[in-house]
């Protein structure tokens, strides 16, 4: 189920569920494939994460192994896209990487999350969109939670926690990631 501002709610015990657990046994199945790959591999890289996305992805994706996600059908990449190894994408709630983003290693994007409610929070899933607008730069180790949308040409300082938009041509940096300046064309 989709609610008006592109977040998704699933459901224990149900269909959508149901779907949901098979797209993370068959994300699981692809990225040890590709984890086994090495830097040399470019080529079978590209194939195998065009598979995990559903779309070919261009010749000039780049992608280090190790990579890992809990779907990877939710995940829309740009051109000339870089990520560094270790990353980790949780895709449920929409990902979208601009053009020329480079993400360093050790990266978490998070559009997945639960329930603050004791009770509810291993009932229910609930993914919100998260949008990396073009020639984006998000250094290593950072996190970024679902529902927030990085501004292009923007950097995301190393080892920030994203939870709110960032906007264009601007430094992030913390936890909470707040604007630390702007970026000028020096």
């Amino acid at each position: 189920m989709s609610n008006k501002d592109g977040s998704k709610i699933i459901r224990r015990r149900t269909p959508e569920s149901a779907a949901m657990l098979a797209n993370v046994k068959r994300a699981m199945a692809i990225t040890a494939a590709l984890n086994r790959l090495t830097f040399d591999d470019a080529d079978e890289i590209r194939a195998l994460f065009s598979q995990l996305i559903g779309k070919e992805v261009d010749e000039s994706f780049l992608l280090i192994p190790p990579f890992y996600t809990a779907g990877g059908s939710e995940i829309r990449v740009g051109h000339n896209v870089f990520v560094n190894q270790n990353c980790t994408f949780y895709d449920l709630g929409g990902l979208d990487i601009g053009d020329d983003v480079m993400i360093g290693p050790n990266v978490s994007i998070i559009t997945a999350g639960h329930p603050l409610d004791p009770a509810q929070r291993r009932a229910v899933t609930i993914g919100k969109p998260i949008v990396i607008g073009r020639n984006v730069w998000i250094a290593a180790g950072a996190t970024i939670i679902g529902g927030v949308t990085i501004g292009e040409n923007s950097v995301v300082a190393a080892g920030s926690v994203v939870t709110r938009d960032v906007p264009p041509n601007t430094l992030a940096g913390g936890n909470p990631a707040r604007v630390i300046r702007s970026i000028d064309d020096d």
